[in-house]
């Protein structure tokens, strides 16, 4: 069983940044192929980013491509999204997800075994 537990979202204006950070416990962080998930009021969870066992290989929605930033750091056990010019609409609560199963990197949902309980990112104008 892999447990997951999200930090780092709040209160931030449109234009500013916030650091989510990902910490897996339960298995070796290195065999897990890591992803960030969104689900804003009312809407569908959306993928956001992920990210591969390794870091070399990663993906993003194209709404956040140049603007939000996946990686990980095996040595300390963490996955991070850095979100930069963050915008209103990209208010919602952000899930960190983790796969035993990946050997590629992916954005399907199915794909990822654990999520963690979320944390709420809020952009105001």
């Amino acid at each position: 069983q892999v447990q997951l537990v999200e930090s780092g979202g709040g209160l931030v204006q449109a234009g500013g940044s916030l650091r989510l950070s990902c910490a897996p416990s339960g298995r070796t962080f290195s065999s897990l192929a890591m992803g960030w998930f969104r689900q804003a009021s009312g809407k569908e969870r959306e993928s956001v980013a992920a990210i591969s066992r390794s870091g070399y290989s990663t993906l993003y929605t194209d709404s956040v491509k140049g603007r939000f930033t996946i990686s990980r750091d095996n040595a300390k056990n963490t996955v991070y999204l850095q979100m930069n010019s963050l915008k209103p609409e990209d208010t919602a609560v952000y899930y960190c997800a983790a796969s035993p199963r990946l050997g590629t990197v992916t954005m399907t949902p199915t794909s990822y075994d654990y999520w963690g309980k979320g944390t709420q990112v809020t952009v105001s104008s």
